[in-house]
């Protein structure tokens, strides 16, 4: 029976056809992806690259020049360090602040929201869907509510401070820094559902067998969230931190409906937009929206170098 299924002596296996070799095949796959990504991305920052090398004549259609005689740089160096140098410094450093209270906020809220949906209890499901309202709302209509909820004269807030004795004449949205303040709160109202969900998302994966065994060592509830919850849950909320501070770093929308960035809200993304579209200056409007995206892509080098890292380290453990 053997000898029967055995092949002949001398007689080689026929090899199997393989085709298109599996590494052409993977780009024959990725190609038409990686082309609508250089049409859609690549392209567009190619040319605004450009745009900010050079000056533009709104007077005959198609006139150009470099920036500087001498050097095609000369939009950066009128941003960074020229006379009009300070508006930009001012609007880094009114995002970073922008970006570092609102994100710790949003951590600190969607943590205790994502927690809250976590427990087990009835009404979970209307609770989660309660908190993820607000993220769900346009970003234009969120600030149109806050604007409405912080008015003088229409809004609460002053109505509600009045009636416990505090000063109701509080122009929230004319003042500074007030007005960076409700710019925070309306963020943070928005946002800190989409960090709860996705800190949720960690909370689901945490085998719930840990926390038996933390019980049966006489663990308190505030030692298993310490000592179980938050280093199991690490990853997850380096994350979301990373998507909501990358986010936050181009904030354009909620400055724009609020106060059109006057007051001490004037973002990055915001003064791009102003010196491009309603100054109509091309190249240096361009410039600055080219530096905007060189600090968020610097903010996303150190996150994936040292949080990445981080994140690497945890999942060997």
């Amino acid at each position: 029976m053997e000898a029967a299924t055995a092949p002949a002596a001398g007689v080689q296996p026929k090899r199997r056809s393989r085709g298109i070799p599996e590494r052409r095949l993977a780009w024959y796959m990725v190609s038409p992806s990686l082309v609508l990504i250089a049409l859609v991305a690549l392209y567009p920052i190619i040319y605004a690259v450009w745009l900010s090398l050079h000056q533009y004549s709104l007077i005959e259609a198609g006139l150009t020049r470099w920036a500087e005689p001498n050097s095609p740089f000369g939009n950066y160096t009128e941003a960074l360090w020229g006379s009009d140098s300070s508006a930009f410094w001012t609007a880094t450093r009114i995002t970073f602040v922008f970006t570092i209270a609102s994100v710790i906020l949003e951590l600190i809220i969607g943590l205790a929201m994502a927690m809250a949906m976590h427990a087990a209890f009835k009404g979970q499901g209307i609770l989660r869907t309660v908190i993820l309202v607000p993220w769900a709302v346009l970003t234009v209509v969120t600030a149109i509510t806050w604007q409405t909820i912080f008015e003088p004269e229409l809004g609460f807030v002053n109505t509600m401070l009045g009636a416990v004795g505090l000063p109701d004449d509080t122009v929230w949205l004319g003042e500074e820094p007030q007005a960076l303040i409700v710019m925070i709160i309306a963020d943070v109202w928005k946002t800190a559902p989409f960090m709860a969900l996705l800190i949720l998302a960690g909370l689901q994966v945490i085998p719930g067998e840990i926390y038996e065994a933390g019980k049966v060592d006489g663990a308190s509830a505030w030692q298993r969230f310490q000592k179980l919850t938050l280093p199991l849950l690490m990853p997850a909320i380096l994350v979301a931190l990373i998507f909501r501070t990358l986010d936050a770093l181009r904030i354009f929308d909620l400055p724009w409906v609020l106060t059109k960035g006057a007051f001490g809200t004037d973002t990055m993304s915001l003064i791009a937009y102003q010196t491009f579209q309603q100054n109509r200056l091309v190249g240096e409007g361009s410039a600055l929206a080219v530096l905007t995206f060189i600090i968020v892509m610097a903010v996303s080098f150190l996150y994936i170098r040292f949080i990445g890292g981080n994140l690497k380290t945890m999942a060997e453990e």
